[in-house]
């Protein structure tokens, strides 16, 4: 009858809990990561929505600062103290342009009476510290 472990049995053991506790701390820190890169990418979804609700940019391409674009709301002190402070790079693209004229119907029967509106379709990027985000544009001229 023994009363005690083998160095062999001790070492094993170790070994076997050395293993879990870093799977564990593993697992930690790409939880973490990933948290870090999600709350990044909602920081930007919230900028994009400001840029969504102001018509006034977002079509050109320039560089902002964020409390530009929420002059119209109603925010706490803190959250417009940290826009300010935030830049934005504003990258506009056209995709593709409409020639509304071109393909009326009323042009065609030899009416005078036609539109001279252009549908332009473009992607507005915004670069913001290490995250962008992508909006598609509709604009009528």
């Amino acid at each position: 009858m023994r009363k005690g472990f083998t160095l062999i049995e001790v070492m094993v053991a170790v070994m076997i809990i050395s293993v879990v506790i870093m799977a564990l701390l593993q697992m930690y820190a790409n939880s973490n990561h990933i948290f870090s890169i999600f709350k990044e990418k909602t920081k930007t979804n919230q900028y994009s929505s400001f840029f969504i609700s102001n018509q006034a940019y977002g079509l050109e391409n320039k560089s902002i600062h964020l409390d530009n674009l929420i002059s119209e709301f109603t925010v706490e002190d803190d959250l417009r103290r940290n826009l300010k402070d935030m830049r934005v790079e504003v990258l506009y693209q056209i995709v593709k342009q409409i020639d509304m004229s071109e393909s009326d119907d009323a042009t065609e029967e030899g009416s005078d009476t036609s539109s001279n509106m252009i549908l332009e379709l473009g992607k507005t990027i915004l670069k913001v510290d290490n995250s962008s985000n992508a909006l598609l544009r509709i604009r009528i001229q």
